[in-house]
């Protein structure tokens, strides 16, 4: 029990105080501990006294005195415990000073601004980033979009209605070339009552064309003028042969094209999307009806084995019609 009592009052003890008392059971001075942990030994005698001001940091103090306590045969866990509470005081009394120094409250108010500072900049960098993302990227993405989706049916679309416009357009006037005009047969002017003259009618290429193939004349009573049969005199006319020439067409495309060719009749010779490197060669009667998507497309263009001039024609949007005849 008295080794017990003994104990609890050691450890009660400063650490420096237990260190030298352990030092001394060990009959070392401190000359020679100092020597052996290659220090000063001013350091040895500072913490001994519990002057632990004197030691550059807690750091370089706490190995010092686990050392020393190996040294002398102490538990040194237990001896940087009771260091812990002996600096504990001494930590709160640095605290208190640190936080009454007026440069430190200055340099506080500094860092404080300047953390508030940066989180200003970055509040303002991602506002204005969102402001460009708003006001240019995204605009320029929603009228893209509608864009591609209306000039995509003008390249295909467009030129077969503008065909059929044009075969439209066309069959009046093929009709009206194709009805022969009817001869015109002028009427006789009555004669005057008063008059008992009889008079011969007036020859007529057409009458005596009549004539000659037996078409029964009513006969010419005295004193009365017959009107002649004009229903006989008009032949049905023959239906006039129409004359077509035969043509040949030569494209080459450098890029993608959609093109549509149409003869004299209206069929589509072509009506495809050529490719980069691609050639078509037709023939039909002409003249020919042509449909080119992408003027920018097509390499050369030869009609009848002759080079054709795109200049020659009106070009709207890349996009070109025009007719090619003999």
């Amino acid at each position: 029990m008295a080794i017990e009592e003994n104990l609890d009052v050691m450890t009660s003890d400063p650490v420096g105080l237990q260190l030298k008392r352990a030092r001394e059971q060990k009959g070392l001075s401190d000359s020679e501990v100092a020597q052996a942990q290659h220090l000063r030994p001013a350091v040895i005698q500072a913490i001994e006294a519990g002057e632990y001001g004197q030691v550059d940091s807690e750091l370089f103090l706490k190995g010092y005195v686990r050392a020393y306590a190996r040294q002398v045969g102490l538990d040194d866990n237990k001896i940087i415990a009771d260091l812990d509470r002996e600096l504990e005081p001494l930590r709160q009394k640095r605290e208190q000073e640190v936080e009454a120094n007026p440069l430190v409250d200055i340099e506080r108010r500094r860092r404080r601004k300047r953390r508030l500072a940066k989180v200003v900049l970055l509040l303002s960098v991602a506002a204005l980033a969102g402001y460009l993302v708003f006001a240019f990227v995204l605009p320029e993405s929603d009228m893209t979009a509608p864009a591609e989706s209306t000039e995509a049916p003008v390249t295909e679309e467009s030129p077969e209605v503008d065909s059929e416009q044009a075969v439209a357009s066309e069959e009046p006037s093929t009709l009206a070339s194709q009805v022969p005009a009817m001869p015109v047969v002028e009427e006789p002017e009555a004669p005057q009552p008063e008059a008992e003259i009889v008079e011969e009618p007036a020859t007529d290429p057409v009458m005596d064309s009549a004539a000659d193939d037996s078409v029964p004349v009513a006969p010419i009573e005295t004193g009365s003028v017959a009107a002649p049969a004009t229903e006989s005199v008009i032949q049905a006319p023959s239906e006039p042969v129409a004359v077509t020439e035969t043509g040949r067409l030569q494209i080459s495309f450098r890029a993608d094209c959609w093109v549509q060719v149409s003869d004299a009749d209206g069929e589509r010779l072509v009506n495809s999307l050529q490719r980069d490197g691609d050639r078509i060669d037709v023939s039909g009667d002409t003249p020919f009806r042509v449909v080119i998507g992408a003027v920018s497309a097509v390499d050369s263009i030869r009609f009848q084995n002759e080079p054709v001039d795109m200049g020659d024609f009106r070009v709207v949007n890349n996009r070109s019609e025009f007719t090619l005849a003999n």
